[in-house]
């Protein structure tokens, strides 16, 4: 099973990681992507995500350079867990591409 879930606001997160804990709860080998574009990549920054990547290290964990720009995100702010992906939006195109089902928290 491969699941991308897409964040794009930071009250969703929360709902993000819980779906991410169910589906690893009853499928453990899936295969899971959150990506966070928008004002949802400040996010990656808070303490309780920080918690989730490092209890999570199997999932990946990719956030939007062009949303990062907006916000006023650097690179090295964040976890060094996070991938950074030039466009959140063709991130998920190739995602898909791939067999990933989109899940929009």
């Amino acid at each position: 099973m491969k699941v991308v879930f897409h964040v794009d606001e930071v009250g969703m997160i929360r709902e993000a990681r819980h779906n991410i804990e169910y589906v690893l709860l009853t499928e453990p080998k899936a295969d899971i992507v959150l990506l966070m574009n928008g004002e949802a990549v400040q996010g990656y920054l808070l303490p309780r995500m920080i918690k989730f990547m490092k209890e999570y290290q199997d999932v990946t964990y990719q956030a939007c350079h062009q949303s990062m720009r907006n916000f006023r995100v650097r690179s090295k702010q964040m976890y060094e867990q996070v991938e950074v992906v030039e466009s959140g939006v063709i991130g998920l195109v190739k995602l898909q591409e791939q067999g990933y089902s989109y899940i929009k928290c």
